[in-house]
């Protein structure tokens, strides 16, 4: 059974020329500038990674306006924080690191604040159609993220990292701080608790 029909990722900003990126530790180069204050270096790590955050982001929160919120405070972090960054993982992983922090803890709170808001009979949204899903294949990728929403975190983390973000599985696994092997332990059993629900919805693609 194939999870995802999406296409090329929506592009929320223009690229930009890349003056720093003429080096083999480039990014590296980038994230040390910022810690120093260059702005320049801000913009260019904003242009590199801008649309990958958001559509990280928004197969969290499925809301695009609470994706672009989440979206600003992960480069706010960037920017706070890049003098902590030891280069101890590549750029890219820290990056991904604080954008599934983030919008982890965005969930969370906005869960609190609706219990407290509308009570326990508050429901989670389920029209959410990710922005790169191919018009023909809309509805099946809508259903397909409700039943992600309904993973365990961990699971939902891996899952979307490796099916909707495309990363390689061991930068899956360094993003989460794990090994190889319990990345995908976690990634079989997210695939099977979503073949499992998606199966009740189409009962002819059991063996596919």
């Amino acid at each position: 059974m194939h999870f995802l029909c999406l296409s090329s990722r929506q592009t929320k900003i223009s690229a930009q020329p890349l003056k720093f990126m003429d080096s083999k530790n480039a990014e590296y180069d980038l994230i040390a500038a910022i810690a120093r204050g260059n702005k320049e270096a801000f913009r260019q790590i904003y242009s590199l990674y801008n649309e990958k955050v958001f559509n990280t982001v928004i197969s969290y929160t499925q809301n695009e306006a609470d994706a672009e919120e989440v979206t600003q405070d992960v480069f706010l972090r960037i920017h706070k924080y890049a003098e902590n960054f030891k280069g101890e993982s590549a750029p890219s992983t820290w990056i991904y690191r604080i954008a599934v922090n983030a919008s982890l803890n965005f969930i969370k709170k906005k869960k609190r604040f609706s219990f407290f808001q509308l009570g326990k009979e508050a429901e989670t949204k389920t029209d959410f159609v990710h922005p790169g899903a191919q018009l023909e294949k809309r509805e099946e990728v809508q259903i397909l993220f409700k039943y992600i929403n309904t993973l365990p975190e961990n699971q939902k983390t891996a899952f979307i990292l490796s099916f909707v973000e495309e990363l390689p599985r061991q930068e899956v696994a360094d993003i989460m701080k794990l090994s190889l092997k319990a990345a995908e332990s976690l990634l079989q059993r997210a695939k099977a608790n979503l073949r499992i629900k998606l199966e009740k919805v189409y009962p002819e693609r059991r063996k596919s």
